[in-house]
């Protein structure tokens, strides 16, 4: 067996991403996707990196997970995580969970410490519990920006519809030398959302899929659309017809688009490193290593590319 190169993808959320916000975005997911491939480097597992990306950018007030999660209709914050290995299938996920710091942590031991994949609200956070993870207090994950469109949200001639364009879902994609592909999404769902509502996030299928025999895929985007058209799934379907890893994500999003009027953005890594970052929206923060190189970008058609070497060089001097 030849050892397989390894790659790993990353997305910072499909949708509007305002000017002021864009370095911190481009900043944030490159970091992500550095900190991910440093562990596929020493030999590491896609699971394991994946699970540092999304932790990296849950930690990252400019994204919509974990820390800067938006706010349901009461002002809370509600998460919903899923991490999914494609090596037999297994997945764990959370939905709805409260004062923890990272959702994606709790969806993996769900994954390895549970007979289940999915954990909600009360249940999860028993389990959280028990498994020892750390409570915080709520308020800890909740930034100034959320709170202020929560409350702007809550004016009678406001429209939710125009803020949940800026959506920010977090996910990773990636291989390792191994082969084993995996995946990982995690996301704060939409601003002012009924106390509740979970999206496609949580939803296998839906939020990310992981087969070590054509691929893995994390989404972002409308979740309801998104539950609609089981997006993720429907990528690997379109992968195990034949087609390339930017046909088959391009494929799906525009049936989302054309049979429910759904925007969104995928990052995909097929079985053989071949990658795609592509939306439908106006714009998603998106980072991948590949062969040392790092490439990165926000809006259609933007690509940047460095050496892993000058972005490490970079990020330790601040961007």
């Amino acid at each position: 067996f030849g050892r397989m190169k390894p790659v790993i993808v990353v997305h910072g959320g499909a949708g509007r991403i305002f000017k002021e916000r864009e370095e911190g975005s481009r900043a944030g997911v490159v970091r992500a996707a550095l900190r991910g491939y440093g562990i596929l480097k020493r030999g590491g597992s896609a699971l394991d990196a994946v699970e540092e990306a999304v932790q990296s950018m849950e930690d990252d007030p400019h994204f919509n997970a974990g820390c800067g999660s938006v706010l349901n209709e009461k002002g809370e914050v509600e998460m919903d995580a899923i991490i999914m290995d494609g090596k037999n299938l297994d997945s764990g996920a959370v939905s709805a969970v409260k004062c923890i710091a990272n959702p994606i942590k709790l969806a993996r031991l769900v994954m390895e410490k549970t007979k289940h994949m999915l954990l909600t609200d009360h249940g999860a956070h028993l389990f959280a519990q028990a498994m020892g993870v750390p409570e915080i207090p709520g308020e800890k994950l909740i930034t100034e920006r959320s709170r202020e469109r929560w409350k702007k949200n809550l004016e009678p001639d406001s429209n939710p519809e125009e803020f949940q364009k800026d959506l920010g879902t977090v996910g990773a994609v990636a291989i390792d030398s191994e082969g084993n592909v995996a995946c990982a999404t995690s996301t704060g769902g939409l601003s002012n959302k009924l106390v509740g509502r979970v999206g496609d996030t949580a939803c296998i299928g839906s939020g990310g899929y992981a087969d070590n025999r054509s691929g893995a895929t994390s989404t972002t985007g409308h979740g309801e659309s998104i539950m609609k058209v089981v997006l993720a799934r429907l990528i690997l379907y379109h992968m195990e017809q034949g087609l390339s890893p930017e046909m088959a994500a391009d494929t799906a999003l525009d049936y989302m688009k054309t049979r429910v009027g759904g925007l969104g953005g995928v990052i995909v890594v097929n079985s053989s490193g071949e990658w795609a970052a592509r939306f439908s929206t106006k714009q998603m923060a998106w980072a991948t290593v590949k062969d040392d190189q790092l490439h990165y970008g926000i809006y259609a058609g933007e690509r940047h590319t460095k050496s892993v070497d000058e972005a490490l060089t970079s990020e330790r001097e601040g961007f």
